[in-house]
């Protein structure tokens, strides 16, 4: 039994069931739409929601999340494979579409490779706030990209600037059917949203729009349609036509989706268990989505990823299990061997729309005025980093995305908070470090609120050693409150040591209060131990406190004294 459906309830069936078929008549259209970004087969949709669901299925551990064909993975791979420019590469063309497998594989390697040495926490090294500006400069970059679908006009080359230019020159040769097209997909789809929001305005929109395009002979008119799809199920096997060095060109675009669908599945099963009160397996979703991808490579189609906005539909359906993911790819299987020849006849600015209603939706405007709101600093990175993916690329964009998360962790350990605690009556008073500040007449209570490490060893000398010169009494004791510091580096070491042997060269008495046995252990081999008496080491910053303020009763105990 697989993970995900250990402990299935028959009661669960009928839910599972419908859920399943509401996610169908909106998955199936996005999958296909997404085919305009990734610039493949129409079919190559269809096949994310098969094999790589199934295996996801069987192999991950999340009840809910769902995999498959998803926006800013096909925006980040497209992008790469452009900007990888294999020799006689066409987009559209079987070696490209050989390329989007290839780069599926090695993003299955890639988090295989996660998986065998638990590489999850990778995730977490994309802040909320960066993640929100990453997406949605993918969202402002896929929306503009369909525009010129809409208005049936041609889509210029260049930078991001110069193809809004090129759709803007061309207003006047604008194809009032396919705009039409395009305008009545979008009023259809948000029609349904805001009135009935329980309608699949994506489905509908297709369902109608591909009837009236029959009906009256689009394509005679003008309008670019989807033309004959191939049904079927997917051939199974390596991409064929593939030379060696082409894998090392799409190493990086592979590098970039992994990172990605690291971030956003694991964030996407992560908020969905949370609201379920289920416990989630995150590597284990790796593997699953390692595998998922793998399938995705050696049936023909793009890198898949956990979709929040198709979990989200699977969720609000009141699905309770991966059932009803099953029940999606039931229903892929039906379209594929009976129904594609059907879509022949179906407008490329009937997709063009979804996929522009679906990236709009990505630009998380009430998530970036929170962050705007709260928390200035982040809110210009979340800024920064969605200009640079939808003006610069997606790939310099991922790579800022993933670098201004370093800084800002770094950044938060390097200016991190220093006090001075001052003895109250009945509890502390949290004083910043800074000249005149003191404990009480002789003592300075020091707390740093980070780890001690090279960048920020010497702020934390410094500021010390300023308070201590601007005290208002001669400094007797420093307490180094321990309580936020659970390692210290090498440099940092060294720093520490310089100051301990200048702070005792003055007569001022160095005191370690409520250290971790794990943060004593490497000062020992630091051989940091043998420069403060084994009697000034408390557990217990209010013992150490007292034996400062010469109370009897602050005597070290047995166990403090070997510390």
């Amino acid at each position: 039994m697989p993970v995900s459906l250990r402990g299935y309830r028959l009661a669960w069936l009928g839910p599972d069931i419908v859920a399943g078929l509401t996610l169908s008549a909106v998955a199936i259209p996005e999958v296909m739409g997404y085919t305009s970004i990734t610039q493949t087969p129409i079919v190559t949709g269809l096949y994310t929601l098969l094999l790589p669901l199934v295996a996801f299925v069987l192999i991950g551990s999340s009840r809910l999340l769902v995999v498959g064909g998803d926006s800013a993975a096909a925006a980040i791979l497209a992008a790469g494979l452009v900007v990888a420019a294999v020799p006689g590469v066409v987009t559209g063309s079987s070696r490209w579409v050989a390329l989007c497998a290839l780069t599926a594989l090695l993003t299955g390697v890639l988090l295989v490779v996660a998986r065998l040495f638990r590489l999850g926490f990778l995730g977490d090294f994309l802040s909320a706030s960066v993640l929100i500006g990453f997406l949605s400069g993918i969202g402002i970059k896929v929306a503009s990209d369909q525009i010129p679908d809409i208005l049936g006009v041609d889509k210029g080359t260049g930078n991001w600037f110069e193809k809004q230019w090129a759709w803007m020159s061309a207003l006047g040769d604008v194809s009032l059917p396919t705009l039409a097209y395009g305008l009545g997909t979008v009023g259809i789809i948000v029609f349904c949203k805001v009135v009935i929001p329980r309608v699949p305005g994506a489905m509908l929109a297709i369902v109608w729009l591909l009837v009236l395009a029959t009906l009256t002979d689009a394509a005679g008119r003008g309008v670019d349609v989807v033309g004959p799809i191939q049904g079927g199920l997917p051939h199974l096997g390596l991409p064929e036509g593939i030379a060696f060095a082409e894998v090392g060109a799409v190493a990086s675009t592979a590098l970039s989706c992994f990172f990605i669908v690291i971030a956003q599945s694991a964030a996407t099963s992560r908020s969905f268990a949370m609201k379920h009160g289920d416990r989630v397996d995150v590597n284990r979703d790796i593997l699953g989505l390692a595998v998922a991808n793998i399938a995705a490579g050696v049936s023909g189609t793009v890198v898949v990823n956990g979709s929040p906005t198709k979990t989200q539909i699977l969720d609000d359906a009141k699905g309770r299990t991966q059932v009803a993911n099953l029940v999606v790819v039931v229903i892929t299987l039906v379209v594929l061997l009976f129904l594609t020849d059907l879509l022949a006849d179906l407008p490329l600015a009937v997709l063009g729309g979804v996929v522009l209603v679906i990236a709009i939706g990505l630009v998380d405007v009430r998530g970036l005025w929170r962050i705007a709101r709260r928390r200035r600093v982040e809110f210009f990175v979340a800024l920064l980093t969605m200009f640079a993916v939808f003006t610069v690329g997606i790939i310099e964009g991922i790579v800022l995305a993933i670098a201004l998360s370093l800084l800002d962790v770094i950044s938060r350990q390097y200016a991190a908070p220093a006090f001075v605690l001052a003895v109250g009556d009945h509890d502390y008073d949290y004083l910043p470090a800074e000249p005149g500040a003191q404990s009480s007449p002789g003592l300075i209570v020091y707390r740093f609120d980070s780890q001690l490490f090279f960048a920020n060893s010497t702020g934390y000398s410094d500021r010390l050693e300023r308070v201590i010169a601007a005290a208002p009494d001669p400094v007797r004791w420093v307490i180094l409150d321990c309580a936020g510091i659970a390692d210290v580096d090498y440099s940092a070491g060294q720093s520490l040591a310089d100051l301990i042997t200048s702070l005792h060269a003055r007569d001022i008495h160095v005191v370690l209060a409520r250290p971790e046995p794990a943060l004593l252990e490497t000062l020992r081999r630091y051989a940091l131990m043998s420069r403060i008496d084994p009697a000034h080491i408390y557990s217990d910053l209010d013992v150490a406190i007292a034996a400062f303020d010469g109370n009897p009763r602050a005597t070290p105990t047995d166990e403090e004294k070997t510390r």
